[in-house]
């Protein structure tokens, strides 16, 4: 069991909470990646530093948490996209359901 944090906006919690918190949204076609981050501080520091600048966020940033089963999370790499404590999960969007 890993914990997982995902930074979103204000458009994409509703559709967050339209399925009852079970599930994120399918990605737009021009989104090939779903980059949930592996710490809470991270994904903080972008609800409130990206998020809260983005129109399309409506100016909003949440931070959700949860949690994906072994050994499904585990076949993807962690990638460090800046410092070392900017880590993230690159899931493709086709496997975002699973």
């Amino acid at each position: 069991m890993k914990t997982l944090y995902r930074p979103v906006g204000l458009t994409e919690m509703q559709l967050i909470l339209d399925r009852d918190l079970k599930g994120f949204p399918p990605r737009l076609p021009d989104q090939p990646i779903f980059y949930p981050v592996l710490n809470k501080p991270y994904a903080d520091r972008i609800a409130r530093e990206w998020n809260t600048q983005d129109r399309f966020s409506g100016f909003i940033g949440f931070v959700t948490e949860f949690h994906v089963n072994s050994p499904f999370i585990d076949r993807y790499e962690e990638k460090i996209v800046g410092a070392r404590e900017h880590a993230e999960l690159w899931i493709p969007s086709g496997e975002l359901e699973e």
